[in-house]
């Protein structure tokens, strides 16, 4: 089937990079594109006009939420109230369990995909919490959320999330990490055979991955097993690291090595590599606060950085710097890793930290953020045939509407839609070749009973923190209101 969608303003690629067309369309046949731009003659089974739009590439996300909304209580504590949303070492010691039934954590899947829909991402690698399970994932559950995602249709990059050792705070108020190394090598295993399932599923929207946790959380043995086990199947490993003192200094304390270094070690260190994130190198100010060769090595391995731009200003911090990262040579992909999983207002807080981190207005267009929401994360993914409009491209787009009032007036559209918008605008999108949304609207999906459940499991959730507060504080008193309640 030919289908034709034409816009006032299609974000095509020639010579390797975006370029924009005005009153123009995309052609595609089946899941692959056939035409951009202008002058097509040919026949079409289907036209859709999407009006005042910008029609770009399907946004990539590779960090993206597939958890209740945890921001909300997460992200405003200070440092001594925020020790208690991890495990106490008490917790670990007298038992852990599955706050959510395995209905309940498919329910929370479904919600997080949905939401990934209607922001217009097309293609996600997922991140969720792991605080409120007994360790971590397993192949069932994700199994569970890939058919979820092949319904709502969505490309997804996927594989269970697997740890040896859990973050916890000690009666005495201070962190460290409790391991079980037994728990990271079954996860590794049930990490396998869901690959395995996947190949048997043989659906190209389908990817298996490796995922495994933070860096800190993971013993040696287990990260030279994961990169052999990436090396033979020739699949991508995402690995958070480089992401805070706490963990720079547990690896000093505990291996007598950087994060860097005991990536290199495992044999983790190669184009195959994801790392979220990515801020604390030895350019942060809290490290050496100048380029020792860090991000050289990351360049010269092929390593792509997962930057989440939103995440990182809603905790505190910037990465130093997205055009220094650029500059050495780094594959920049974009994450949301939080909620909303909005990638618009992403970019938007990204080129506005750059800004901060290098001290001059131009450090990051608008053009470099949508170029690693897309050609970025294209490339860490090792797909030429994603994050482009370009004729033998797979059918991935998305339409955000620029007639929204309150939006202001429109100059550049691609200006107008990250500074003055959101990825609320997103109102339709195709995945190889098949609408996931159109009219802002995902077919099949109730949005109101799906909220209302999302609701009744993020109560459940917000209690569950007080059965593991080191101080054994209940959940109201971790989580006041912003204002005192009036009588």
């Amino acid at each position: 089937m030919r289908t034709q969608l034409s816009a006032r303003h299609v974000l095509g690629h020639r010579d390797g990079g975006h370029v924009l067309f005005r009153d123009a369309a995309v052609v595609y046949e089946d899941d692959v594109i056939v035409h951009v731009g202008h002058g097509y003659a040919g026949p079409v089974d289907r036209h859709v006009d999407l009006g005042n739009a910008l029609l770009t590439p399907g946004l990539i996300d590779l960090d993206a939420l597939t958890d209740i909304d945890h921001l909300l209580l997460d992200s405003w504590h200070d440092a001594e109230d925020a020790k208690g949303l991890t495990w106490s070492a008490e917790y670990f010691a007298r038992g852990r369990r599955d706050v959510f039934t395995a209905d309940e954590r498919q329910t929370i899947r479904r919600y997080a995909l949905v939401q990934l829909a209607l922001h217009g991402i097309t293609t996600y690698m997922p991140i969720a919490s792991e605080v409120h399970s007994a360790w971590a994932e397993d192949a069932a559950e994700l199994a569970g959320m890939a058919r979820t995602s092949r319904e709502l249709g969505l490309r997804g990059y996927l594989g269970p999330a697997y740890r040896s050792g859990v973050n916890v705070v000690a009666d005495d108020g201070e962190r460290t990490v409790l391991f079980e190394p037994a728990l990271g090598e079954a996860g590794l295993k049930d990490a396998l055979a869901f690959l395995d399932w996947v190949e048997e599923l043989a659906d190209p929207l389908v990817n298996g991955v490796l995922l495994p946790c933070r860096i800190e959380t993971l013993t040696p043995e287990l990260l030279a097993d994961t990169a052999a086990a990436s090396r033979t199947r020739d699949v991508l490993v995402r690995l958070h690291s480089l992401q805070g003192l706490f963990e720079r200094n547990f690896l000093a304390e505990r291996h007598g090595t950087t994060p860097l270094e005991m990536v290199a070690a495992a044999g983790l260190l190669n184009d195959r590599l994801l790392i979220p994130h990515g801020i604390l190198t030895d350019r942060h100010a809290t490290v050496h606060g100048e380029d020792r060769g860090d991000l050289a090595t990351l360049a010269g391995a092929g390593v792509s950085i997962v930057h989440c731009p939103q995440t990182s200003f809603r905790y505190g911090q910037v990465i130093d710097s997205f055009s220094s990262y650029k500059k050495a040579g780094i594959t920049m992909a974009l994450g949301t890793d939080s909620f909303p999983p909005d990638l618009v207002r992403g970019m938007d807080a990204g080129v506005h930290l750059a800004k901060l981190a290098d001290g001059r207005a131009d450090a990051a267009p608008v053009s470099a953020y949508l170029d690693a929401a897309t050609l970025g994360g294209a490339a860490a993914l090792k797909r030429p045939d994603l994050g482009r409009l370009a004729p033998g491209a797979q059918a991935d787009m998305v339409a955000f509407s620029l007639d929204d009032f309150r939006d202001g007036v429109s100059d550049d559209p691609v200006r107008t839609l990250l500074l003055n918008g959101t990825a609320r605008n997103a109102f339709h999108s195709v995945v190889a070749g098949r609408t996931v949304m159109a009219d802002g609207a995902l077919p099949g999906v109730d949005l109101d009973a799906l909220g209302r459940a999302a609701e009744e499991i993020f109560a459940k959730m917000r209690s569950a923190y007080g059965e593991r507060d080191f101080k054994g504080r209940s959940a109201d008193v971790l989580f006041p209101p912003s204002y005192p309640a009036a009588d």
